[in-house]
């Protein structure tokens, strides 16, 4: 899986935003926090739900079952918005 190329992410002081450009079928702005912005980051290659969790747990110190309904709740919004190729 990875993000579509019809979506940008935005960071800022106050989060992380994804922004879909013209050719995407959503239209809004998702905002989130910085585990939202460590998964859009690490799907603008080509992963899967296991290769997301493993770079999480560099990255966070949490137990692993947190990471993975974090990562789950994540992929299930960008799923629903058209934001991911599989």
């Amino acid at each position: 899986m990875k993000l579509k190329k019809t979506f940008i992410i935005h960071e800022s002081a106050e989060g992380t935003m994804l922004v879909p450009t013209g050719g995407a079928s959503f239209s809004g702005l998702v905002r989130g926090n910085g585990t939202l912005g460590t998964i859009l980051k690490l799907l603008k290659e080509e992963t899967t739900e296991e290769g997301l969790l493993e770079a999480m747990k560099k990255e966070y110190d949490a137990a692993e079952d947190v990471l993975r309904r974090d990562i789950g709740r994540a992929l299930s919004e960008l799923r629903k918005i058209g934001a991911i190729d599989e």
